[in-house]
């Protein structure tokens, strides 16, 4: 072992290495671990675990990635409301449809029907002189139309936000928080 220390590069080590396992006594056995293959046990194992945590992780993390693409549908509606009031400044009124172009005339809004990512459909869905609601409806077909607990937000002109799952049960608490 004194070569092995005083071994100048790593061709030296490994000749010193070589010498020392030479000069064991016979029946004395040392094991690498790059020598020992793992046995079928111990790969179903490693594969039951993984399978573990993947069938708890991968839930998780769809239902957080679910929630947090709500913001979607609350960022439109809260531009679409700002909208609504910027109209009735102008107009008098609040706009019953949302197009391209503001016309106090066809009380149509400029805006688009979607939200910014396309996960929600939004509409007007109670505009008038005096009161509007604007409503956030996950699209079919998107991803978020999986979010059955919250499938639809509202918002109306005196700011109350409501929300309900996909039978149309109220789940504000819940979709607002």
């Amino acid at each position: 072992l004194r070569e092995l220390s005083r071994a100048a590069n790593p061709d030296e080590a490994l000749v010193a290495l070589d010498g020392f396992l030479q000069g064991l006594p016979a029946g004395v056995q040392i094991f690498s671990l790059f020598e020992a293959n793992p046995t079928l046990i111990e790969l179903i194992v490693v594969m039951i675990i993984v399978g573990v945590l993947a069938a708890v992780a991968i839930p998780s993390y769809r239902n957080y990635v679910i929630r947090s693409q709500r913001a979607d549908a609350k960022d439109a509606l809260l531009a679409l409301a700002t909208a609504q009031e910027k109209f009735y400044l102008q107009c008098n009124t609040y706009a019953t449809d949302i197009d391209n172009a503001p016309d106090c005339v066809a009380g149509e809004l400029q805006g688009t029907d979607t939200s910014k990512n396309g996960w929600y459909n939004l509409a007007i869905i109670a505009g008038n002189a005096t009161s509007y609601t604007v409503s956030a409806v996950a699209a079919a077909g998107e991803n978020q139309f999986q979010d059955e607990a919250c499938r639809t937000f509202r918002v109306t002109d005196r700011g109350i936000r409501t929300a309900a799952d996909s039978g149309g049960g109220d789940n504000t608490a819940e979709c607002w928080r």
